[in-house]
């Protein structure tokens, strides 16, 4: 047997982050997001977008804690009825202005590729593996981490890209890891999945049948984030009711350039 397919998680693992980031981000957002109000003809403080935004992400963590998810417009549909106490719904022709200002930090404080990224992907290819991509977003939807990954002249490595606010679920929850294993027309069996969260990556992928590379690095993790508990950052990498010695990686590294070598190894031990 040989593996036939490799998935990558993305944040953390394809893309890095600068400290500090993720809170910048988040300040852009609360001002952008109050300026296309005000536009609107709504008119709110910095203050309640950042208030509503701390509710909408609340209520995320109510569903994502099912491994379940919403679609970016449902995420602006809340945004409206938690900026607006309830008294205003979102409406059509508001879409397109409240995604560019909820979307835009993401490009003004973007992350950067792994540096290794590009070769190992060119790798794989070359070596007649499909390349799948399985991620949980966050407040970044998935078109947009799909046209930053075209930016950087990654996309076009991919076979199929699983986001999960187009899909409606997340993982560690298996369904996510099958959906790709029959894009990818792979058994899950002989699929290897490289992340770096080891409930939702690691655990995740080896109770859906795959084979698990632990990519273990410090490199690219905004740090301020990870040390504030209340953030999206320190809330992902919560290991839930899953005990640390239930999750076994098949392999751990600590350099995405490792992926050939333990790739290899792993077709040794099959």
């Amino acid at each position: 047997m040989s593996i036939k397919a490799v998935t990558f998680d993305l944040w953390e693992t394809l893309l890095f982050e600068r400290d500090g980031d993720s809170n910048r981000r988040s300040q852009a957002r609360y001002a952008l997001v109050a300026e296309a109000f005000s536009k609107l003809s709504v008119h709110v403080s910095r203050e309640q977008v950042q208030l509503a935004m701390k509710q909408v992400i609340d209520s995320l963590l109510k569903i994502w804690d099912r491994n379940e998810d919403v679609s970016h417009v449902e995420q602006l549909e809340a945004l409206v009825r938690f900026v607006s106490n309830g008294s205003v719904e979102l409406r059509r022709e508001w879409v397109e202005a409240l995604s560019e200002a909820y979307v835009s930090p993401f490009f003004q404080v973007p992350p950067y590729l792994n540096p290794d990224a590009r070769s190992v992907l060119e790798y794989l290819a070359e070596s007649g593996k499909s390349i799948g991509l399985i991620c949980n977003t966050g407040l970044t939807p998935g078109f947009a981490l799909r046209g930053f990954l075209e930016s950087e002249g990654a996309l076009e490595f991919f076979d199929f890209l699983a986001f999960s606010d187009e899909i409606g679920f997340r993982k560690p929850d298996y369904r996510i890891f099958h959906l790709a294993a029959r894009k990818l027309k792979t058994d899950p069996n002989s699929i290897v999945h490289v992340g770096d969260n080891l409930r939702i990556d690691v655990w995740g992928a080896k109770s859906a049948g795959f084979r698990a590379i632990c990519f273990a690095c410090d490199e690219g993790r905004d740090k301020i984030a990870e040390a504030d508990p209340n953030s999206l950052v320190a809330k992902s990498r919560s290991l839930g009711t899953v005990e640390k010695g239930q999750i076994k990686p098949d392999k751990t590294i600590s350099s995405l350039g490792e992926v050939k070598e333990a790739v290899e190894w792993l077709e040794e031990e099959m």
